[in-house]
């Protein structure tokens, strides 16, 4: 154990005006910058160790101030002076020596370093980041509410307030909003810890800020048409008519192609050859100098099957003609069954691009920046196609526009696990590839991606790790946490080791997004503000008794028609 004789224990008298360090070396404390329970024993990179005197925390614990009552607990802060700054440092673990009586041990993770004024106890440019490290037998000292103000005083640039920073009643904990979605984010949360909410409320202080966004969020549960019907638009299978025209090969292949194996390529070769021919047969196709299967232009599906047909029928042999026939059938299904209607309807032939992207985009926003893309409603073998047509158009947009007026768009995905899943098949799908293509080159178009997961180690390997901003609520998994734990800073591993202790509504935050890792206990939001995800109330609801007959009935009317 590290030799404590240089450390003398604080007398109660000396609770207001601060000690100085026995070392001659070490810089001094002035009397006004706070109450010294501690000095530094050891030091080693993001990660040191100092000795807290346990007699005088229970006396500064005893203080009205919120912030020193949690002093030398684990995830409470302390400060160290180191030249004319101050070291900010998170409380990691704590230990106790039985030959040291009244000492605990404690490993520190330093967060960030601010400027000293002089002759006062503000601090101000507080930032990431160490320049200079102390020296063992600094003083190490309490942080007070005064000096929490100061680490998270917000400065001009753009930000929305989200809660209050913990253990502080009043003190607000805010996100920057151009550094977080510059980089990504992603909000991370076990089933129930009002992750849902928290991400509406995100929004809705988005949406606050900037009336004239772009925001296009991916609800795979229909749970955020009832939180943004005043703030943005609403599209589901009844109204956002997605024309078929508009996937590029890739997903043409998905929906399309079913057999499996070698057969498949021999399906994918046919229908690049009718596909491109079928585009080729619009006059918008015949004025494209260099038409290819991807180029978003109107067709027939009359006239790609009337291709596929001619080829078919140039065949002899029932092995050649399999293929043609297998195509031939899934089209035909596909045209009709009234449940892909909202994107294989006839009526999506003409040329609706511009009013696709119009609407979706919120080009122009007129006070409604997001548009919530309900897909609960779509058939499940092609819901993956449908968030990879809107992904895809996001990204080709922000290519195509890089020479005119700049207009960054957001897209938030819910249940992102779904779409980007870990394991060897993860990265295969079409929407899997166009999320990790915007996870790493978004950034450089204008285009941010916010991932919303309550499995972050089902997330293909290193998407996580391309968000800049992290907003962790409880994880109980273990997995989850090693895998939030990877893709987070150094400075924030105190904060992780209470990740599974965070009551709900409550979250760490790391990264770009905020001058420190922090941690916040989100605003309520209004009832009117909120997704349609509150847990049902069983012991209440099943007192209820009447209608059943009709409750069966509209059901099974709905289930039949496949409509709501």
């Amino acid at each position: 154990m590290t030799d404590m004789g240089a450390f003398r224990p604080i007398a109660a008298e000396e609770i207001e005006p601060a000690d100085r360090p026995v070392d001659g070396a070490v810089p001094d404390v002035e009397e006004d910058d706070g109450i010294v329970i501690g000095q530094v024993v050891e030091i080693a990179g993001s990660s040191s160790r100092i000795a807290i005197d346990g007699s005088m925390l229970a006396r500064v614990r005893e203080a009205d101030d919120a912030t020193l009552a949690m002093a030398g607990q684990v995830g409470s802060q302390v400060k160290v002076q180191v030249g004319d700054n101050w070291l900010i440092a998170n409380v990691r673990t704590l230990s106790a020596d039985a030959g040291q009586a009244n000492m605990v041990f404690a490993f520190i993770d330093f967060l960030g370093e601010g400027q000293k004024i002089l002759g006062t106890q503000d601090v101000t440019n507080f930032r990431r980041g160490v320049t200079r490290y102390p020296v063992p037998g600094s003083p190490v000292l309490a942080v007070t509410d005064r000096d929490m103000q100061q680490m998270f005083a917000t400065d001009e640039r753009p930000h929305i307030e989200i809660g209050t920073v913990y253990p502080t009643k009043d003190i607000r904990g805010a996100l920057y909003v151009d550094p977080m979605l510059s980089k990504h984010f992603a909000v991370l949360g076990s089933t129930g810890t009002g992750k849902s909410t928290a991400v509406a409320l995100i929004l809705h202080r988005i949406c606050q800020l900037a009336p004239e966004a772009h925001i296009v969020m991916v609800d795979p549960h229909g749970e955020y048409s009832a939180a943004f019907k005043g703030a943005g638009e609403i599209f589901d299978v009844n109204n956002i008519a997605l024309p078929y025209w508009l996937m590029n090969f890739e997903e043409h292949c998905e929906v399309f192609v079913t057999a499996n194996g070698s057969e498949s390529q021999r399906d994918r070769d046919i229908l690049a050859k009718c596909l491109l021919a079928a585009r080729a047969k619009n006059k918008l196709g015949e004025e494209v100098p260099r038409l290819t299967v991807d180029s978003p232009i109107p067709y027939l599906l009359s006239d790609l099957l009337s291709l596929i047909q001619n080829d078919m029928g140039q065949l002899d042999a029932a092995k050649d003609i399999a293929p043609y026939a297998r195509l031939k059938s899934k089209i035909e299904e596909l045209k009709a069954d009234p449940r892909y209607n909202f994107m294989f309807s006839g009526m999506l032939v003409a040329d609706t691009m511009p009013e696709f992207v119009a609407k979706i985009f919120r080009l122009p926003a007129h006070g409604k920046p997001i548009s919530i893309v309900d897909v609960s409603g779509v058939p499940s073998d092609i819901t993956s196609v449908v968030v990879a047509v809107l992904s895809r158009m996001v990204f080709d947009y922000a290519i195509w526009s890089r020479n005119e007026a700049q207009r960054p768009v957001l897209l938030v995905c819910e249940e992102a696990h779904r779409y980007i899943p870990s394991g060897r098949d993860g990265g295969e799908s079409a929407v899997g590839r166009i999320l990790n293509r915007i996870a790493k080159e978004g950034r450089k178009y204008g285009v941010s991606l916010g991932l919303v997961t309550q499995r972050p180690s089902d997330l293909a390997e290193g998407v996580l790790s391309q968000c800049g901003t992290i907003l962790a609520m409880r994880l109980n998994n273990e997995r989850d946490q090693a895998h939030v734990k990877a893709a987070m800073p150094e400075g924030a591993r105190g904060f992780l080791d209470v990740i599974p202790a965070l009551r709900n509504r409550e979250c760490i935050v790391c990264g770009e997004g905020v001058s420190v890792p922090i941690r916040i206990s989100f605003d309520t939001l209004e009832e009117e503000k909120r997704p349609a995800s509150t847990d049902p109330k069983f012991s209440e609801l099943w007192t209820h008794v009447g209608d059943e007959p009709g409750i069966i009935d509209r059901t099974i009317t709905r289930w039949r028609c496949q409509g709501r």
